[in-house]
């Protein structure tokens, strides 16, 4: 294989690596598990080798200004909209792992994964997690 065939095939394998990580880089609606109905708009971000998530907008007008007094540490008595709730998250394959999601209804910080599903691109999976308990819920590119 000369020198030209191993930089192309270079080149597509980092293209490759780029599309996945930008496919889950943007903003994405949340969904409330119970109501069906959308909650919140959530960007999520690359910061370093590291993917994050910020509420950007909480879409139910009375509850905008609502500060997350469960939260521990420097998340307590901030407001819900503007938080980042992702952090940390690795890439692993296809998925990103490794990270915490935090529920700023009850403050509880869990072990985070999130993957684009397979038959939709457009929903982007986000499993919180405790041990080998697990919820996932699906997330909407706005």
């Amino acid at each position: 294989m000369n020198f030209r065939n191993i930089f192309f095939v270079a080149i597509v394998l980092a293209s490759l690596t780029v599309s996945a990580q930008q496919q889950i880089v943007g903003q994405w609606k949340t969904i409330d598990d119970t109501t069906g109905e959308p909650r919140s708009i959530v960007e999520i971000y690359k910061k370093g080798n590291k993917l994050f998530g910020k509420i950007l907008q909480v879409l139910d007008e009375a509850e905008r200004n609502k500060l997350c007094v469960e939260c521990k540490g420097n998340d307590h008595n901030k407001p819900i909209e503007g938080m980042v709730i992702i952090k940390e998250l690795e890439k692993d394959g296809n998925q990103y792992e490794d990270g915490t999601i935090m529920d700023p209804e009850n403050g509880k910080v869990y072990r985070c994964k999130i993957w684009i599903d397979e038959d939709n691109p457009n929903v982007l999976n986000v499993r919180g997690y405790i041990a080998f308990l697990y919820r996932t819920q699906k997330w909407i590119r706005v």
